[in-house]
């Protein structure tokens, strides 16, 4: 459980949850969630069209997160948030579709990007992972008070000079990032499990935003740490226990709330 590869999983894992707690408290505060799901679908795109150019399907996925999140945020200014997160989204995944179907084979490493591959982790690539999620937490540091203000009420935010557009746009690139370090770990498909469970688990017993931050964040470790251990035990897919500790950890923190009120 502690051989090299496992010990580069132990650790991308761990800075992938912190980054998904900290973050996905203010996707689900915010109720960005279709948008969360939407940019790291999107970004496969990215990630295949890399692919077929001989490049690292890494970069095509980070240049993918961060157009498919100024798409969105350019959008939203000209429609409802839902239909130009949508829009952005089949456009992203028909060019996805176009990229697969010129490519001869079917790599492993898109796979990967797919389901998740946390013990396919090399050392090489732990401080990328650092290096994106140290930004990804400054960048929620600085914009602490401004997202929880456009979070409860746009009107507010912007009686108190905050431009809230461009709050916005800043949040959906700061989540770009985060898709970039976490779907290798996780995958595409299941990353929006890791950023939505926990912090919405964690946002049904916190009352305070600090507290409900540091809970989501222990919460996604656990998940993680959860997952890492049952998937190298039965030999399953991480994603698959890290979508269903997920909901078990929301389904178990409204159940908590509603014995305490009784």
């Amino acid at each position: 459980m502690f051989a090299g590869y496992m010990l580069n999983a132990w650790e991308s894992g761990t800075m992938v949850a912190v980054v998904a707690g900290v973050v996905g408290f203010f996707v689900v505060l915010r109720g960005s969630a279709f948008q969360a799901h939407a940019i790291p679908n999107g970004a496969f795109a990215g990630a295949a069209g890399a692919n077929l150019l001989g490049l690292s399907p890494l970069l095509g996925l980070g240049v993918f997160s961060v157009l498919g999140a100024l798409a969105i945020n350019t959008l939203t200014r000209r429609a409802k948030s839902d239909v130009a997160t949508a829009l952005v989204l089949v456009l992203l995944l028909a060019i996805g579709a176009a990229f697969l179907s010129q490519s001869t084979q079917y790599e492993p490493q898109i796979y990967s990007l797919l389901f998740g591959e946390i013990v396919g982790v090399s050392t090489a690539e732990l401080l990328p992972t650092a290096l994106l999620g140290l930004v990804c937490i400054l960048c929620v540091i600085v914009l602490f008070r401004p997202l929880l203000l456009t979070s409860v009420s746009q009107d507010v935010a912007k009686s108190r000079g905050v431009n809230n557009a461009v709050v916005d746009g800043a949040f959906l690139l700061v989540v770009a990032l985060a898709t970039t370090m976490t779907i290798p770990v996780v995958g595409s498909f299941l990353i929006f499990s890791l950023l939505i469970g926990p912090a919405a688990a964690a946002r049904v017993i916190a009352q305070k935003p600090s507290s409900a931050v540091l809970l989501s964040v222990a919460t996604a470790l656990a998940v993680m740490w959860g997952s890492l251990l049952s998937a190298y035990t039965w030999n399953w897919p991480i994603g698959f226990f890290v979508g269903t500790y997920s909901a078990v950890a929301y389904v178990a923190a409204v159940l908590s709330r509603r014995l305490r009120t009784q």
